[in-house]
């Protein structure tokens, strides 16, 4: 197959299943070349009606807590039990020098990988806020019209801005260890209130009553935060990717929040919001390139970068006169 294709053989492919054509098409959204994004615009819009038909799920943890071993365990899981097609998009951790992603999850999720049910993706994170890359959005709508009925979003990890995933997908999961000391240190407080489930891994063998213990503890402390609209109070489960245990009650509690949501109409509202908060970020991202991309403009910075560092003016100050100039170049640019 050529490398660079059409924008109708991109939508043939991607309404056949295609994962040839659907991994070229992701590679497409996240170019950064003009001639790309322009293409890679057309191909959203035109496979938008095919979307939406998915369960989303974001799933992030603590270090070591086994994202990926967890993840090819539920996904097998939900293939061979639940006969459903899954894609999974791993976003990999980049060098800050290099840019460069370890691309590890896919050779992680061997089986998984292999498995023509479902579509393994990683990307690096870049300077994605969150630990999701600027372009999982457009990636979930690819795999939803590819006909992959659950997307499972999984991040770099605890320590940046999480809200990021909440705002991408339908249900946040979030992966704890028992037995790594006080088990309410080193998680964000905030964290927890955005997670719909607790899953405690690893809860086998010496480890699975610490597990228990785990989740006694934790269901208490999620007990003292406020139930969302929904009514949903987070849940704390254990399971066991080694065992095969745990993955059916997560996997039905998922569906019974995904019914509720359902029932109150608060899914396609949630939804409908991540549309709009999308519009906004493409927005802020479209004035950042456009910034950077004035030769001019990326003079004055470097001068009020110095007026900064020598004290002679404020940030504040520094940030209002960069607008200024901006405001002052798209109306030269205009007229």
């Amino acid at each position: 197959m050529k490398a660079r294709l059409n924008l109708q053989e991109y939508a043939n492919g991607i309404a056949k299943g295609d994962r040839v054509v659907l991994a070229k098409a992701i590679t497409l959204v996240e170019s950064t070349l003009p001639v790309d994004r322009a293409l890679a615009d057309q191909l959203i819009e035109k496979i938008l009606p095919r979307t939406g038909n998915s369960i989303r799920i974001g799933i992030t943890g603590v270090p070591g807590v086994g994202k990926s071993t967890f993840i090819e365990a539920f996904g097998k899981h939900i293939i061979e039990t639940h006969k459903k097609k899954l894609a999974i998009l791993t976003v990999d951790p980049s060098s800050p020098l290099t840019k460069g992603s370890i691309l590890g999850d896919k050779t992680r999720m061997e089986e998984l990988s292999r498995n023509m049910m479902a579509f393994v993706r990683p990307s690096s994170s870049g300077e994605a806020v969150g630990g999701i890359t600027h372009r999982t959005r457009e990636a979930i709508h690819l795999c939803e019209a590819a006909g992959f009925e659950i997307i499972i979003v999984e991040t770099v990890g605890v320590g940046q801005s999480e809200v990021a995933v909440k705002k991408s997908v339908d249900f946040f999961l979030l992966l704890m260890l028992a037995g790594a000391g006080d088990e309410l240190q080193g998680i964000k407080k905030g964290i927890m209130e955005m997670a719909d489930v607790v899953a405690i891994t690893k809860a086998d063998g010496e480890n699975k009553n610490k597990a228990n213990e785990a989740r006694s503890e934790y269901q208490h402390a999620l007990h003292l935060f406020r139930p969302d609209v929904s009514g949903w109070s987070p849940k704390v489960l254990t399971c066991s990717a080694l065992l095969q245990e745990g993955m059916d009650a997560i996997w039905n509690t998922i569906v019974e929040l995904q019914q509720l949501l359902q029932n109150q109409g608060l899914l396609e509202y949630r939804r409908n919001q991540q549309q709009v908060e999308w519009m906004h970020e493409c927005f802020d991202q479209l004035l950042k390139q456009q910034f950077e991309q004035s030769a001019s403009l990326q003079k004055k910075n470097k001068h009020l970068e110095n007026e900064v560092l020598n004290r002679r003016t404020t940030p504040q100050q520094a940030a209002q006169s960069m607008l200024s100039d901006f405001i002052e170049l798209l109306r030269t640019t205009k007229s």
